[in-house]
């Protein structure tokens, strides 16, 4: 069933600029004892990586798209029957590696998260900063979609590529999810209406 189109959700540049500050020469003892500080500000993420930090206090439309991006994802996987489990901005790190994030959203496939999750989300609205995707690689994190531009990206860490990250048309974890097909539904301003509508999509 076709969904019913809605008219973009307009913003202020002021509501959709996240706010980004980098930090060279940081060790990995003030990395983490930087994050404890910030662990009570849940929209502060701190992305470490061998010695660089990027402190980015997220905008209200990276909260509102990784929060429909995250209820559009749910609704498929109870529509579809798919086992997923959420932990959203859970810090990942690896002092060996010298790396570690929070994704905006996280899932696991068919079990309790053990040390990484096997999919991680990122809300990409402003440019520059530490690469996430090398970040991701150095936390053998699987699979990795970037929001950007208006569209969702899929990322597959392959051992063929040397443990980087390669382009795909379709997510491994869920090769039945049309993602061009969901993109539209986060411009809805309506979050609750765009779920029942992508829902409907669901239905044989």
């Amino acid at each position: 069933m076709a969904a019913a189109t809605s008219p973009p959700l307009p913003t202020s540049p002021s509501r959709a600029m996240d706010q980004r500050v980098r930090v060279s020469g940081v060790t990995w003892e003030q990395y983490e004892a930087l994050r404890v500080g910030f662990d009570e500000l849940p929209a502060v993420r701190l992305t470490y990586c061998e010695g660089e930090l990027d402190i980015v206090v997220t905008s209200p439309e990276h909260e509102r798209i990784k929060t429909m991006l995250a209820r559009l994802l749910e609704i498929y996987a109870v529509e579809r029957g798919v086992d997923l489990n959420g932990y959203g901005s859970t810090t990942f790190r690896k002092r060996a590696r010298e790396r570690g994030l929070e994704p905006d959203e996280c899932y696991v496939l068919g079990s309790p998260l053990g040390e990484i999750p096997d999919l991680a989300i990122e809300v990409a609205l402003t440019s520059g900063g530490i690469d996430k995707l090398d970040v991701y690689a150095g936390l053998a994190i699987p699979e990795v979609w970037i929001w950007l531009d208006g569209a969702l990206e899929v990322w597959r860490l392959t051992a063929l590529s040397g443990g980087a990250y390669e382009r795909r048309e379709r997510s491994v974890l869920l090769p039945d999810l049309d993602l061009e097909a969901l993109a539209p539904f986060l411009s809805w301003p309506n979050q609750t209406a765009a779920v029942r509508a992508f829902r409907e999509t669901l239905v044989p």
